[in-house]
């Protein structure tokens, strides 16, 4: 199957990438390592350049695969979805993008700024779409503040910001940075709600 095929060259290339570094791996040691010929991973890809860029999809991908999956599920009210997807999203700060393992993507490019940003970038940009989603059903259902929930996306972006930074910070302990983050995303969600004035 075709979708098979490419999709066990761009994890046999994640896994090169992340244990001999980007710039060390070849077109040859992606073929030697997946067991299809150079010819193969042509008929897919037509250089490195775009088995790295599939890498990076599929890693952005699977980082908001589970906020998706939060964000379509319909078992959920508008205010329990948005606490879990905000919660859910601040866990996904505190790990890897999509594993827990030494072999993520954050070691396969762990001095590597530009394309670690790129990862989050890509990701920001799905995440935020979910988000505004989340908001707009709330809106239509009554449960959020139509303003106020405008309001909250447009600061969407710099609270993914925060939450990637504080988590890699090492000067506050897990169990303290999640109490305040639980703190924060009561304290949002109790803010779209309408209130009587």
């Amino acid at each position: 199957m075709v979708s098979k095929t490419r999709e066990k060259l761009i994890e046999v290339a994640r896994q090169l990438f992340v244990h001999k570094g980007l710039d060390n791996t070849t077109m040859n040691d992606i073929a030697n390592a997946s067991d299809k010929g150079r010819r193969t991973i042509y008929t897919y890809f037509k250089s490195k350049r775009e088995i790295y860029n599939a890498v990076i999809e599929r890693e952005s991908d699977l980082r908001v695969s589970r906020l998706r999956g939060i964000a379509e599920d319909d078992s959920l009210q508008p205010v329990e979805k948005l606490k879990k997807f905000l919660t859910d999203r601040y866990q996904l700060s505190s790990i890897s993008p999509s594993r827990t393992s030494s072999d993520s993507i954050r070691s396969m490019f762990s001095l590597d700024f530009k394309r670690v940003d790129r990862i989050r970038q890509l990701s920001y940009e799905k995440e935020s779409a979910l988000f505004k989603s989340i908001l707009d059903e709330g809106v239509a259902s009554g449960a959020f503040n139509q303003e106020q929930s405008s309001r909250l996306n447009h600061f969407m972006h710099r609270w993914l910001l925060l939450a990637d930074w504080s988590s890699s910070a090492q000067f506050v302990q897990p169990e303290e940075a999640m109490a305040y983050w639980t703190d924060l995303i009561d304290f949002i969600v109790y803010g779209i709600q309408p209130h009587n004035q």
